[in-house]
């Protein structure tokens, strides 16, 4: 069944980037390691709204609003991280268009 506050803690993560408050604790984490943690949060929303969906279509116990929310919750978190790429990839290419 899906959980709800696995969902938020993936959307909390989004809100506020995970390397303050690693810096903050004393450790450092890479860019790499926070892209690879965001990707599979928004992987495993992705999965539990999926299973969510099929809980429902098979006749578990299910609330239909709160598959309705996973669905979103999910739907959301992939279309931010897919701007992200965006943004990432249209930095990139002004970098590179720059002349030295």
């Amino acid at each position: 069944m899906y959980s709800i506050s696995s969902a938020t803690a993936a959307s909390k993560a989004f809100a506020s980037p995970p390397a303050r408050s690693a810096v903050a604790a004393g450790e450092t984490s890479s860019f790499k390691d926070v892209l690879l943690k965001s990707i599979d949060e928004v992987n495993t929303m992705q999965q539990q709204a999926d299973q969510a969906v099929e809980n429902m279509l098979t006749g578990g116990d299910a609330d239909p609003a709160a598959v309705l929310t996973a669905v979103q919750k999910a739907d959301l978190a992939f279309r931010m991280m897919m701007q992200m790429r965006n943004k990432v990839l249209q930095a990139y290419q002004e970098v590179k268009d720059i002349r030295i």
